[in-house]
């Protein structure tokens, strides 16, 4: 939902309140209507979003209102072990997203985070739990299940007529057996998943403690992260594969070519899934950036505030940076900046435009590669460097032959 950010000045002057007549600052959220109240819990520092929402007089209105990754950064400000009260307010949406942005690394599941994201749930409530479960998608739930605990079939009689359950198994309905794989490993937020799903979806229950013996740990890691992708994407986070096109190698011969179209600015606004009222550093007369962004009128300001967000994007997914940390959007957008500035610069130079004109002219996506094409080294991906394989991206997914894309 876009929050009405007309209001930002009111929420601004509420947050001060806060901070000098707690009771006064109360009373004035209760007035508002939640999408006011959530305009305010977004203009807030996460280090005080908790106090915030406390001063809400009905909280659950206005929870779901937040975006869905400001959530995920509300959570991790309070940490995830005092978060469970949060939980039944979220949507399923949020939810969701909570566990894809944060409990990733790259293209991988962060198991370590995963397990403080099912602790949670597991320290809320029931319908929280299975409300989260039947969201998130079932290779998500045999993974977290497959980590901690080993699955065995009781065989029929006829199979054998001796078997015996493992030593320290337990066992919901008789016939699947599940046994911690390491004795020391605090299964209680998978046993309250059990529980939850044996109880309350018996089918997803039987789903996930059959795939956890009979599927293939790699084939539910591919399919996890086929449907994450695809989420993100919906959000504004391409996959990895698109987002490193934005470090395609330039010919420097091409690096000041203009495209046909005379206008590069796209006025179509879209929901962002973060908080994000200006563009950091804009107040700077350091980045040529910024310098031309105070030339525009206030309509094509407004379409490259959502370009630069969409490219800075790109840029986390493509670096790899840990999507539910609060500081990777304002380090991509510094990062985004910075290399579109030096972009801006050269074509601009080259041309003869003004740095506004050429703003117009050219896309910013396009004006980042002209940026990091003169200075690679800085700006490709250290993840590039390290394995070695710099020259096989760019003769491959990271080539322009046309140079203008």
């Amino acid at each position: 939902m876009d929050l009405p950010r007309a209001f930002i000045p009111e929420a601004r002057r509420l947050l001060k309140l806060a901070r000098d007549d707690r009771r006064a600052a109360e009373r004035e959220l209760a007035a508002l209507r939640p999408e006011l109240q959530a305009t305010v819990i977004c203009e807030a520092p996460l280090s005080i979003r908790r106090q915030m929402i406390e001063l809400l007089p009905s909280p659950e209105d206005v929870i779901p209102l937040i975006p869905e990754a400001e959530f995920t950064y509300i959570c991790r400000s309070i940490g995830l072990e005092d978060a469970s009260w949060l939980l039944p307010m979220a949507t399923e949406t949020q939810l969701v997203t909570a566990f894809d942005l944060d409990a990733w690394s790259g293209l991988s599941i962060d198991h370590t985070r995963l397990d403080l994201w099912m602790a949670a749930l597991a320290d809320s409530d029931d319908e929280t739990t299975l409300r989260a479960a039947r969201a998130l998608d079932p290779e998500m739930l045999v993974l977290f299940l497959r980590n901690h605990v080993d699955v065995t079939l009781k065989p029929s009689e006829q199979e054998d007529p001796d078997w015996s359950p493992p030593d320290n198994s337990q066992t919901l309905e008789g016939q699947f057996y599940f046994v911690a794989k390491d004795p020391k490993d605090d299964i209680a937020p998978l046993l309250h998943l059990l529980h939850t799903l044996f109880q309350g979806d018996y089918w997803l229950y039987f789903r996930a403690i059959q795939a956890v013996k009979e599927e293939m740990t790699t084939e539910n890691e591919e399919w996890a992260l086929r449907w994450r992708t695809g989420r993100l994407e919906d959000l504004g986070f391409p996959s990895w594969d698109e987002s490193m096109r934005i470090y395609g190698f330039l010919r420097p011969e091409r690096l000041a070519d203009m495209p046909e179209e005379t206008q590069a600015l796209d006025f179509e606004s879209w929901d962002l899934p973060v908080w994000i009222n200006d563009l950091p550093g804009v107040q700077s007369d350091e980045r040529a950036f910024f310098r031309a962004v105070r030339e525009l009128e206030a309509e094509e300001r407004s379409a490259v505030f959502y370009a630069i967000i969409a490219l800075a994007n790109r840029v986390a997914v493509a670096d790899r940076m840990e999507l539910g940390d609060s500081e990777s959007l304002p380090g991509a957008i510094d990062k985004a900046t910075r290399f579109t500035s030096l972009g801006l610069e050269h074509v601009a130079i080259e041309v003869g435009l003004t740095l506004e004109e050429t703003l117009r002219r050219v896309p910013i996506e396009r004006l980042f590669r002209v940026g990091t094409n003169l200075d690679r080294e800085s700006a490709l991906p250290k993840s590039i460097w390290e394995d070695g394989e710099e020259e096989e991206e760019e003769e491959n997914t990271l080539v322009d032959p046309d140079g203008l894309h």
